[in-house]
């Protein structure tokens, strides 16, 4: 039994009892969302949820299906001042999960999950861990040709199944992956990307923030939204 499989049991999860991510409450501390909202609308999409200090959400579509992303205050302890959330309702298929993860997150997860299993102090398990944590004991990570060597240097995917994985990590979204601005990849800041429970899902630091990196972070959600619904469609074999 490895470290996560006795994390997992510890945590009280079984397999299939996957979380929904939850999008955070849109507030930060963004001068102006001017720039934000002139691109907007330029893209036929729709600001709201506006706060003084810079909190907004954005809400577009892919295909008929809407997705909402926000950006605020950080929800998870492993990402620094602002973030960006997006959730996209799709009704693909259910029991799909895949969850592509920086690489350097899955480090950081990975030494937060082995401290609390060796702290000899803790009596109890901390119930407040994100499922980020518990999701490297539900999933295994999964490595195909098709990736690529540069791809699984900065990525690490994490499966139910590889089936589910090859069919909705399109080369579309690879490349989407792989073409952040300057500004994104130069901290090598906390992402992932994942489809769970029939959504796509979507997770980053956004410190410090700007415009092309929210522009860039929509293509690759745009990206996971259409490939899912192409090729994980509810009723499909992937």
């Amino acid at each position: 039994m490895t470290m996560f499989d006795r994390l997992l049991r510890a945590i009280g999860m079984e397999a299939g009892n996957q979380h929904q991510a939850e999008p955070m409450q849109a507030q930060a501390s963004f001068p102006s969302n001017e720039p934000v909202v002139s691109w907007a609308a330029s893209q036929g999409y729709a600001v709201t949820d506006q706060t003084a200090v810079g909190g907004f959400s954005l809400t577009g579509q892919t295909r008929e299906n809407v997705w909402v992303l926000k950006r605020g205050p950080s929800s998870r302890d492993f990402i620094e001042g602002d973030e960006l959330s997006a959730r996209a309702e799709l009704g693909v298929i259910g029991d799909a999960a895949v969850v592509i993860m920086s690489r350097p997150l899955k480090i950081e997860l990975e030494k937060q999950a082995y401290a609390i299993y060796t702290d000899s102090l803790q009596t109890t398990v901390n119930t407040s861990l994100p499922e980020e944590m518990r999701w490297l004991a539900m999933y295994e990570e999964v490595v195909w040709e098709g990736l690529g060597l540069e791809f699984l240097d900065r990525y690490v995917v994490l499966a139910d199944e590889v089936d589910h994985a090859g069919a909705w990590i399109s080369a579309a979204l690879i490349d989407a992956l792989m073409q952040w601005p300057a500004a994104a990849t130069a901290a090598q800041a906390p992402f992932m990307v994942m489809t769970l429970r029939g959504n796509v899902y979507l997770r980053m630091e956004y410190t410090p923030p700007d415009l092309p990196t929210l522009q860039h972070a929509v293509v690759v959600l745009q990206h996971a939204c259409e490939s899912a619904l192409s090729n994980l469609a509810a009723g499909a074999s992937a």
